[in-house]
């Protein structure tokens, strides 16, 4: 069977952006030579995702409203603080 793996980067320019990366992942499809398979598509960082829709400018802004609607920008952040219920002693 054959493989073929890229890691693809991006940088975005505010605090949260959607990016079509489909010409991307096409470019490397076609880089690999595969012609018939499975394609996994896999974002590698916690706060990253990858999904399948169309590239349409009011679906866009629907899921700006929901990620805003779970996250206020607003919002104090609550992760990464000392906690002495979680705290270890060292051994």
């Amino acid at each position: 069977m054959k493989s073929y793996r890229k890691e693809l980067f991006f940088n975005t320019a505010t605090r949260r952006e959607i990016i079509n990366i489909t010409p991307d992942v096409e470019r490397a499809l076609k880089e690999s030579g595969i012609q018939e398979g499975l394609l996994l598509v896999n974002a590698m960082h916690i706060t990253a995702s990858v999904f399948i829709n169309d590239n349409e400018s009011g679906l866009h802004n629907d899921f700006e409203k929901w990620l805003e609607s779970l996250r206020p920008r607003n919002h104090t952040r609550s992760t990464n603080t000392t906690d002495s219920r979680t705290m270890r002693t060292p051994t």
